[in-house]
């Protein structure tokens, strides 16, 4: 995954879908190609097919089941979200909980598919037992932070410091941090103290200039990655 990652999680809000989806993956796009950074974005299992024929950013599932084909009604398969376009997916967000065997049959999953994988926790303790799992990425996200607008840089920046210190035990894993980034200042920070990138939702899909907010992130980011190359 190409530093700094920046990952937007379309979730289920009105604009998760349909014509404002398409808008709103479009206007990502554009911020991604004026800065050069592969913005991710996770859409609802629908609009993945739709979305990945519009955009050439990376698109993920926002969950995977990890079953095999076959008489599963209902279930979400690894290559279900392959043949509709997706790159990747994102697995265990704290609105989407799953097993930790779940976690570790998925992520194989998509390996063998040729898909990355982004793992969300709830706490740094969680992020070396996931990281040897061997996804792509872990997102630490503590759920009391999400969508409150109080960044885990600010509030709880030992979330990250500390799970950079857990990450480095699984080399070849990236860890993301996320819960309640709204400002450019808030990912610039949360880089700063070690982590990828940042994982957002809200701050984006509820803005009412999504592009400003986009650019403000992807501004941020790379600031503090030149500064931490210096």
């Amino acid at each position: 995954m190409k530093k700094p990652i920046v990952l937007i999680n379309f979730k289920a809000y009105e604009n998760s879908f349909g014509k404002k989806a398409v808008e709103m993956a479009k206007v990502i796009e554009g911020v991604s190609k004026d800065y050069s950074v592969d913005v991710i974005i996770s859409v609802p299992a629908t609009e993945i097919y739709r979305i990945a024929q519009e955009v050439s950013i990376p698109v993920y599932a926002e969950h995977v089941d990890a079953v095999d084909l076959g008489a599963r009604t209902g279930a979400i398969t690894v290559e279900m979200i392959k043949e509709a376009g997706a790159k990747g997916s994102l697995l265990n967000h704290s609105e989407r909980r799953i097993r930790f065997d779940e976690i570790d049959d998925a992520v194989k999953k998509l390996r063998r598919e040729g898909l990355e994988s982004v793992v969300c926790v709830d706490r740094y303790t969680m992020v070396a037992p996931v990281g040897m799992i061997g996804p792509d990425a872990v997102l630490i996200e503590p759920p009391e932070l999400i969508g409150t607008g109080i960044s885990v840089s600010r509030a709880k920046p030992e979330v990250i410091t500390k799970g950079v210190e857990e990450i480095r035990k699984t080399p070849g894993v990236e860890l993301i941090a996320g819960a309640g980034i709204s400002t450019g200042e808030d990912v610039y920070t949360a880089i700063k103290l070690g982590a990828s990138g940042i994982g957002v939702a809200s701050a984006v899909m509820k803005a009412k200039e999504p592009r400003k907010v986009v650019e403000d992130f992807v501004k941020s980011a790379l600031r503090a990655i030149e500064e931490k190359g210096r």
